[in-house]
């Protein structure tokens, strides 16, 4: 037990470290790019959400490569992986010439991309689970707290030293969050016996297919990330509509914070209900309450009528990620939920790639505003998928996997 505790003390630190890390890069992008020529806006543009998205491309094919590795071998040296992986992509992103090298870094940091969805699967892992909603909570406020100071301390040092230096600065705060996992976490000792042929690779990814709650909880983090993502592009525009101030940039910022904030103050009480009254009553409540606080964010007419929408929104959705880890880790056999959380990590991913081209697409058919539209029906979707799902029979994922193997076994 105070291994445990020791452990999440920790784990929250490097949480804070690496997602406000790697958000400092986030401000500057764009003009990044601009130092590598004389482009046009829409150059500039394009290439911007190309090498936004890289690094989620191939992180979604990793994932469950990573977790299913994770299960073998613990997640302590996937996490040092993780860390030094995109400590060594963003120090080298300081010194590329073009923005097809840019763009080919972005690639690379992706393959190990995921420190933070690897760590919250570490601590599900080792937590009880009658527990692990408020745990997952908890924890998230630190990656969260890490992505509000991030691109404020981010666009401040490029302001004072420069992109360089700032991608420096970067790889070296991501580097002391890996030493401090590899002085300071202490994983139990993975006990390596042979792995039952139940739990192929094959026979999971069939499981998970035909195991309706894991599957749809799944499904439902790719709604939840594309309704994230496809509006977070767009904001600044949005926001330069609803106000007369020169200093869009810095009320985008106070706009994109408030959901933070909101997430940052209740992420833990909504995990610690879900613990005590049930992951999927809560999930389908908070969802459809996200569907309920997206909707009017579309008919603002003063920016702090979006500012009090998004805070709302913000507070709500702040429980999602953590009781939908926690449900997969209460339906996961303990011997291959590091491969079910990678499953998981990498619909997420896909989230975030469908995301902001959507967003884009639909902003640019009709309004900035209908994307608010299509987001509060994602959210909708979602809450009535997990809603229908929880009347259904009850599935036992082991059963799945024996019964299938099984059936395999008999054909051979």
């Amino acid at each position: 037990m105070k291994n445990q505790k020791h452990n999440f003390v920790i784990i929250l630190i490097a949480n804070f470290i690496v997602a406000g890390s790697t958000t400092m890069i986030m401000p500057f992008l764009s003009l990044y790019i601009e130092t590598f020529g004389n482009f046009s806006d829409n150059y500039v543009q394009t290439w911007a959400g190309l090498i936004f998205g890289a690094t989620f491309v191939t992180a979604f094919i990793m994932s469950p490569i990573w977790g299913r590795v994770a299960d073998k071998y613990g997640y302590k040296p996937i996490m040092i992986i993780n860390c030094f992986g995109i400590a060594t992509s963003i120090f080298l992103m300081g010194y590329v010439n073009n923005v097809e090298q840019f763009f080919i870094l972005r690639l690379f940091m992706g393959i190990t991309t995921g420190f933070i969805p690897t760590s919250m699967a570490f601590i599900s892992k080792h937590t009880p689970k009658n527990i692990a909603g408020k745990t997952l909570g908890t924890l998230q406020m630190g990656s969260v707290g890490g992505t509000l100071f991030g691109p404020v301390i981010g666009g401040a040092l490029a302001d004072q030293v420069g992109f360089n230096y700032t991608f420096i600065f970067t790889a070296i705060a991501i580097s002391i969050a890996a030493l401090l996992i590899i002085f300071s976490v202490h994983e139990p000792e993975i006990i390596k016996k042979s792995r039952n042929s139940i739990y192929s690779r094959k026979n999971v990814l069939w499981t998970i297919f035909h195991h309706r709650l894991t599957f749809n909880v799944m499904l439902v983090t790719t709604l939840i990330q594309v309704g994230n993502f496809s509006i977070q592009p767009l904001l600044s525009l949005y926001v330069s509509n609803l106000t007369t101030s020169e200093q869009v940039a810095l009320l985008s910022g106070v706009a994109f914070s408030a959901a933070g904030v909101g997430n940052l103050l209740f992420s833990r009480y909504f995990g610690r209900l879900a613990d005590q009254i049930g992951y999927e009553k809560v999930l389908v409540v908070l969802l459809f309450v996200c569907f309920i606080v997206i909707i009017p964010q579309a008919f603002v007419t003063s920016l702090w009528q979006l500012i009090i929408l998004r805070l709302f929104y913000g507070i709500f959705a702040g429980g999602l990620i953590p009781i939908t880890t926690a449900l997969l880790r209460r339906e996961a056999p303990i011997e291959i939920q590091g491969e079910i959380m990678g499953y998981s990590q990498s619909f997420r991913f896909l989230g975030n790639i469908i995301g902001p081209v959507l967003g884009g697409i639909i902003s640019g058919i009709a309004a900035i505003s209908t994307v608010f539209y299509l987001t509060g029906l994602l959210f909708f979707i979602a809450s009535a998928i997990i809603y229908y799902i929880r009347k259904l029979p009850k599935q036992y994922m082991e059963d799945i996997l024996k019964n299938h193997s099984k059936t395999l076994n008999d054909s051979n």
